[in-house]
């Protein structure tokens, strides 16, 4: 690390804590100030650091229009961040740079913090540049525009300057928008999820309108639920088309057999989500999470039995600690309520290190079966503070390069991460360790590793490892 920014550091964190409240106070002013001046410093650093790498790759015969590629994710690395983060934080740092200065020179004196200085950015990203460099002119945040402003009004203030210059280009943003219309599903406080919808603001009107309408139907009615309570549940309802909205979905729950068999305390993962309480998971796959009442294998209506993944031989693998048998159960849900299956299928792990070794599965010798368990071991993209959905399946060596098509050289990954490691002076390979291991290796020579996530109840469970300080070798 250079020199006088590990200089810097040091006196940072050797800094005296004041002994009055008034210091208190002007130490954590003068720490803002420090903190916008640098991330002022960073945004010129990363600006240096993507032309640096142009240039690199220029000479290195890339063709113009893929120069550039991987730089967001060295970014994203050295600040230890997501590759998606990594990019916004390049965009940012070259808009500042090379058309808004005065609001780089704010934020460098600390008149604009990181966040506010990203609102205004991200407000005027429809102009054009000389645009952009007019509406800084016109906002001159660098003279204390916003002091005392909130965010709104900073956005306020942004946006209301990018109208008055363009308000054509405003306009057609908002046309593209509709075509940015997603859904996405973020974890929340005690076993919660919030799943949102990004919609043309018509759609989602309609829709939130359709459930409040039906909610107070069922209220009106007498439905002895909240009005809140009920939108929730018809829009899981509608959008599963089952009562509950679980059936015939696999959602791959992981625990030990002792939090299922056993009471035991020990953590359960949710892919997708997270870290579960025990008692939670146990009802879960107990009674559908809705307080229904399990039955055993082969009691189902109708006298239906549940197919199971067969026992196979783990060879040499040592299964954990009171390792369950395969087996399956028939839950009964609330009256009225569609039945539905729980699948149990073994995980084996290495004592001692907690490495996930096997999994039985009857198509286990196919693709089906082993991307199923990269799965498992994997749980989120392998990239060093990336925590994306699994969306690909890849060779760490690449197959084309020798790598086999083993467990050993297998790593899920989310598209962007999987595309990011194919550029120009990118390399991964397997690294030996405890449990799996990848180690990255960048363009500037820079490594960092990433190291699969310890499986429920393993001895290192609480050593959510991902990724280790990323050095220069």
């Amino acid at each position: 690390m250079d020199g006088t920014v590990q200089d810097l550091i040091s006196r940072v964190r050797c800094l005296p804590v004041s002994s009055d409240s008034a210091g208190l106070i002007d130490q954590l002013r003068g720490l803002e100030e420090l903190k916008a001046a640098t991330a002022a410093a960073q945004a010129k650093v990363a600006v240096a650091f993507d032309l640096a790498q142009r240039r690199e790759q220029a000479k290195a015969g890339i063709p113009v229009a893929e120069q550039g590629q991987g730089v967001a994710a060295q970014v994203a690395l050295a600040r230890g961040e997501s590759p998606s983060r990594g990019g916004r934080l390049l965009g940012l740092a070259k808009a500042l740079v090379a058309e808004m200065p005065r609001t780089l020179a704010a934020l460098d004196a600390g008149r604009l913090n990181e966040w506010r200085a990203t609102l205004v950015v991200r407000e005027t990203a429809c102009l054009g540049a000389a645009d952009r460099c007019a509406v800084d002119e016109e906002l001159a945040a660098d003279t204390g525009t916003f002091a005392g402003a909130g965010d709104r009004a900073v956005v306020a203030a942004a946006r209301a300057a990018a109208y008055r210059r363009d308000p054509r280009s405003v306009t057609q943003r908002a046309a593209r928008a509709a075509g940015e219309r997603c859904v996405s599903l973020r974890p929340a406080p005690d076993t919660m999820a919030r799943l949102t919808a990004l919609l043309p603001v018509a759609e989602g009107v309609a829709a939130y309108a359709a459930l409040s309408a039906h909610a107070d139907t069922l209220r009106a009615g007498g439905d002895g639920r909240s009005r809140g309570q009920i939108m929730a549940d018809t829009l899981v309802e509608r959008t599963t088309g089952t009562p509950g909205g679980v059936s015939g979905v696999e959602i791959q729950l992981v625990m030990t057999d002792r939090t299922l068999f056993q009471g035991d305390s020990e953590p359960a993962r949710l892919p997708g989500y997270g870290i579960v309480p025990a008692g939670w998971a146990r009802g879960l796959v107990t009674s559908g999470g809705k307080g229904g009442k399990a039955r055993s294998p082969g009691s189902a209506a109708g006298g239906r039995e549940p197919a199971l993944d067969g026992p196979e031989s783990p060879g040499s693998r040592t299964p954990a600690a009171g390792a369950c048998q395969p087996a399956a159960e028939v839950l009964e849900t609330e009256p009225g309520k569609q039945d539905f299956m729980v699948w149990l299928r073994r995980l084996y792990v290495a004592p001692g290190a907690g490495d996930l070794v096997g999994m039985d599965s009857r198509a286990r010798l196919f693709p089906s079966g082993l991307r199923r368990f990269i799965q498992a071991r994997d749980d989120t993209c392998r990239a060093p503070y990336c925590d994306a959905p699994i969306r690909h399946h890849d060779h760490v060596v690449a197959w084309h390069a020798g790598g086999a098509t083993s467990l050993g050289n297998a790593a899920g990954l989310c598209e962007a991460c999987n595309h990011t490691k194919e550029n120009h002076g990118w390399t991964t390979v397997p690294r030996p360790g405890s449990r799996h291991t990848i180690e990255y290796r960048t363009p500037t020579g820079h490594t960092s590793h990433s190291t699969a996530p310890p499986p429920p109840g393993s001895p290192v469970a609480g050593q959510l490892v991902r990724a280790t300080k990323l050095v220069r070798t």
